[in-house]
């Protein structure tokens, strides 16, 4: 198919989009990708800064109340469970539930006494291996190696020897010294349930409104991707493969869904529990929480390492996964052609050389992966347990502690829910490079230059056009030299000429898809560059030599959604273009089915609708791009009768390579190497004897050529005029 852009492919504009799509393997893009890929998430992630707010405040108390568990455990064991060992003192007050009865006295813990009751005789219980002893007098220091033997308590600290009277307590006497703790516990134990409770549904509501702040962002993230591809020039896409295209709409905007809902989740998440763990870490014991610091340098150059490598494997692998969608759309539309010329074996090894190098680079990402996983967060974990240990609790084992044991569990049980995130975090690294890298290709997209678009709309011209000394050139040689010529409203100009000799570059200027370097175009006499594009082509129709057709219907193609045409006048349409007996055999008609491309219909049936489309939008300048090349000469005929009904009153440009489509032609430029080099009408022409003359003579044989033509044989359609 030839489009109406075939000369695009030598813009700078094009240049500049090879340049786009190879640059994604460049380290330059790669350093670009950590600045501004951020702010432009960053802007996105505002639209939804309500929930994501509501979000990560939903996460903060989440993880104050499950960090709670540490510190009620704590407050178990030192306050409950080891407390029993804290002064006991005689009483003469029996009542309460936090007074013991033993040995026919009363006695209550120390601190448990309200001001200005009196305190008796001090007694201790002390634990020596399994049992507990009962001293009934002060004990000056607690810690050190307990033995009880023969009714002597031993403690023995450092080679320093303190012997006590005790009295060995049975199962049920020390019960008796518990009893009061239990209360204690089980509010203790509740408490625990309720900050359970409450995690659990900030949980679910931190999971609920990130991952619905994330879809509403990546609904409007792909809503601009796709007005922008809307915005862009039509001849950006002359050189990047549709399927390249669509991965940027598809793979790369769902990998960075999954940045906001999965990556960004866990390392929001991760920072909040690291700095909640931290808290609670310095609270429980400062000297603690400095020795684990040492993580956080340790991780932050283990992320800034691992992304050094990772960005440049999914870059690649990004681009590949690009390349592979781009061949494989590209051997679907083209299956026909590859199985009549026997191209299967090139394709499929074209398709497995891209695959094998995804692969090569799945697997040295995988490798990396495996390198740097939580294996690596299970050291770190291990080893700051091995140093907290050693420096702390080889002393508190051996009963010489400088922290209580409910202080050194609450610090492992904290310590161990440090590294819970991190893991979670270091998991999520490949996640956040490959989408990191997709989020850059997106944005790259959109960071390209598209054409305004202006509201509203402009009264239908009448479609006086007149160039003006054009010179136009895609690169550096003018392919357009001093084009000079008047199309009056209602005339019909004919552009015939070898390939390459320009026709082509005048409809891409006519359509303002570019604008000439000298010279000037009008409608109407006004400059079509004080226009807007989208008025200008309001107000224009074409019809392709190769039609496209849009999955649907027979009549949504012809009417291409549009609102204000009616299915009176679709009808119309396709009856005045002689489409209505051609399409009579179709089941349903109008309604009939239309899939990608209309390759359900043959090729004069593709051109029927297109001319139909063409008459039903009411254009006042109609540009036909070899429109009957495709057609059989019995629909030719009608299409002739429809073109003079669909050309009246309008301003109708014609592309031709069959000379005897344009004989009635009221203008006739023949264009060679960017040039008018003859013009007139077809008798005109032929009286001149020049090139025109030579090229009819060429297509018809050296007959007469004023005689009527018949039909082009095979051997003309082969001629030098493509």
């Amino acid at each position: 198919m030839r489009h109406c852009c075939e000369r695009a492919a030598g813009t700078l504009s094009n240049t500049n989009v090879n340049r786009w799509n190879q640059a994604w393997t460049t380290k330059e893009v790669s350093k670009e990708l950590h600045t501004n890929v951020a702010k432009s998430l960053f802007k996105y992630a505002l639209t939804a800064k309500n929930t994501f707010i509501l979000a990560l405040v939903m996460l903060a108390i989440g993880v104050a109340a499950d960090l709670a568990g540490p510190f009620i455990a704590r407050s178990m064991i030192d306050d409950h469970m080891l407390a029993i060992e804290r002064p006991f003192f005689e009483t003469n007050n029996p009542g309460g539930s936090e007074t013991v009865k033993f040995d026919g006295r009363y006695f209550k813990r120390g601190d448990r006494f309200s001001d200005g009751e009196a305190k008796g005789n001090e007694a201790r219980l002390i634990q020596a291996g399994t049992s507990f002893i009962f001293v009934e007098q002060s004990i000056a220091d607690v810690t050190g190696k307990r033995s009880y033997q023969d009714g002597i308590l031993t403690i023995n600290k450092n080679g320093e020897i303190q012997q006590y009277p005790g009295q060995k307590l049975s199962s049920s006497e020390l019960f008796a010294f518990y009893k009061p703790e239990v209360p204690g516990i089980i509010q203790l134990v509740g408490w625990y349930f309720v900050f359970l409770a409450i995690s659990i549904i900030m949980e679910f509501g931190k999971t609920y409104w990130l991952q619905s702040s994330a879809n509403k962002v990546i609904q409007k993230l792909r809503i601009d991707v796709y007005a922008h591809i809307q915005r862009l020039p039509v001849h950006f896409f002359d050189n990047l493969p549709a399927g390249k295209v669509v991965s940027r709409v598809t793979n790369d905007t769902e990998a960075v869904k999954d940045l906001f809902i999965a990556v960004l989740s866990n390392f929001f998440s991760g920072v909040i529990n690291m700095i909640g763990v931290y808290v609670a870490l310095f609270l429980l014991d400062f000297r603690l929480g400095l020795i684990c610091l040492f993580v956080v340098p340790v991780i932050w150059a283990w992320v800034v390492l691992y992304r050094k490598f990772a960005t440049k494997y999914n870059t690649i692998i990004r681009s590949r996964l690009s390349e592979i969608n781009a061949i494989i759309n590209e051997s679907i539309q083209g299956m026909s052609i590859i199985r009549i010329f026997r191209r299967e074996a090139q394709t499929k090894e074209e398709f497995e050389n891209l695959n094998n190098d995804y692969m090569k680079h799945q697997n040295k990402m995988l490798n990396l992966n495996a390198l740097t996983s939580h294996n690596l967060v299970n050291v770190i974990r291990s080893l700051s347990f091995a140093v907290v240990l050693w420096f702390f609790g080889s002393e508190q084992l051996s009963g010489a502690g400088i922290i209580s044991l409910g202080v050194l569990y609450a610090f492992v049980d904290v310590l161990g829910r440090l590294f819970q995130p991190i893991t979670g975090m270091v998991n999520q690294l490949a996640a956040l490079d490959s989408s990191m890298v997709s989020a850059g290709r997106v944005f790259a997209l959109m960071d390209e230059p598209g054409e305004e678009v202006t509201d509203g709309s402009m009264p239908r011209y009448k479609g006086n056009v007149e160039f003006k000394d054009v010179s136009f050139a895609y690169k550096r040689d003018y392919v357009l030299k001093n084009i000079s010529f008047e199309a009056k409203q209602g005339q019909t100009v004919a552009l015939v000429g070898h390939t390459g000799s320009g026709k082509s570059s005048i409809i891409n200027l006519l359509f303002r898809f570019y604008d000439p370097q000298k010279g000037t175009i009008t409608i109407d006499g006004q400059p079509i560059k004080e226009l807007p594009k989208q008025w200008i082509r309001q107000h224009m129709g074409i019809v392709l030599q190769d039609p496209y057709l849009f999955t649907g219907t027979i009549a949504s193609n012809v009417s291409l959604g549009d609102e204000h045409i009616p299915r009176e006048r679709i009808e119309k349409a396709l009856d005045d273009v002689g489409a209505t007996r051609i399409l009579a055999h179709l089941p349903k008609g109008l309604d009939e089915p239309v899939v990608e491309k209309g390759s359900t219909l043959s090729a004069g049936e593709r051109q029927l609708i297109s001319f139909a489309r063409a008459l039903a939008f009411d254009p006042a300048i109609l540009i036909l791009d070899e429109a009957t090349a495709n057609i059989d000469t019995e629909t030719e005929a009608l299409i002739q009768e429809a073109l003079e009904v669909l050309k009246r009153g309008r301003t109708t440009f014609i592309i031709a390579h069959r000379l005897s489509t344009i004989r009635s032609a009221d203008q006739i430029l023949l264009l060679h190497r960017g040039e008018i080099v003859e013009r007139g009408t077809h008798d005109e022409l032929l009286a001149k004897g020049g090139r025109y003359y030579q090229m009819y003579r060429l297509q018809h044989g050296s007959g007469d050529p004023q005689a009527s033509p018949t039909a082009p044989t095979a051997a003309s359609s082969a001629s030098a005029l493509v």
